[in-house]
């Protein structure tokens, strides 16, 4: 009787135990076919943060955005979108990597702050991505908006367009932060003055801005369409 009650005690754990592995195997292989088990590629190179820059981009956010705060940190809510209008992924990486903008270099932006221009994402024509800094870092890359948005810089410009590689590593990169961050707005850097007179913009000088076209009309149009599901409001309608 007792071997009985052994045995039936063993083939019960036995039983729960495969079903508990049947289980675990349908469900990773659910999150597999779905891809929520893919880990987007993201390459890391950093730009110089240094004491120059956590100094300027802290004071970039008192001046211009009237934020105070001890750390250059923001809470994302917005992808912003741009190009580079330079041809190589190295030229960008060293414009950026200085702390200050260099003597005499953009004129239009250097009369309200010496903090250098940078972005948290630089994409190569091939795809590649690379993250310049921590996602919730102060990049200085879009007027009015920078403490709310992170900026996803791609290699190109008007007469050199940005690829199919990079649109594709557009969509998983908008995709991946919007998992990782309350995203509610997914705009092109051409559309940022459109957000005047709302509760999100933030630049103490109400004449400030600079005429945008990046990352132009066309691939804005292709990339909301490809991450239409995840129901990012665009710019406001102006």
């Amino acid at each position: 009787m007792w071997l009985n009650s052994i045995l039936k005690y063993y083939f019960i754990t036995l039983i729960s135990v495969i079903m508990q592995r049947v289980i675990l195997f349908l469900l990773l292989t659910f999150i597999s076919i779905t891809g929520f088990s893919q880990e987007i590629k993201i390459v890391d190179k950093p730009i110089a943060y240094d004491s120059t820059r956590v100094k300027l981009s802290i004071e970039y956010l008192k001046e211009r955005h009237g934020i105070i705060q001890k750390t250059p940190t923001i809470q994302p809510k917005m992808i912003v979108l741009h190009w580079t209008a330079a041809k190589t992924f190295s030229s960008t990486f060293n414009a950026f990597n200085s702390s200050k903008l260099p003597n005499g270099d953009r004129k239009d932006i250097a009369s309200v702050s010496s903090l250098n221009t940078s972005s948290q994402y630089l994409i190569d024509r091939d795809g590649t991505i690379y993250r310049l800094m921590p996602d919730n870092y102060f990049a200085r890359h879009v007027i009015g908006l920078n403490y709310c948005a992170i900026g996803v810089e791609n290699v190109g410009s008007s007469d050199f367009p940005l690829t199919d590689a990079q649109l594709k590593a557009n969509e998983e990169l908008i995709r991946y932060l919007s998992k990782k961050y309350n995203i509610e707005y997914l705009i092109g850097h051409y559309e940022y003055t459109k957000f005047k007179g709302t509760s999100l913009w933030k630049e103490t000088n109400p004449n400030y801005q600079t005429g945008k076209n990046d990352p132009g009309v066309d691939f804005m149009q292709r990339i909301r369409t490809n991450v239409k599901d995840l129901n990012l409001k665009g710019a406001p309608a102006r």
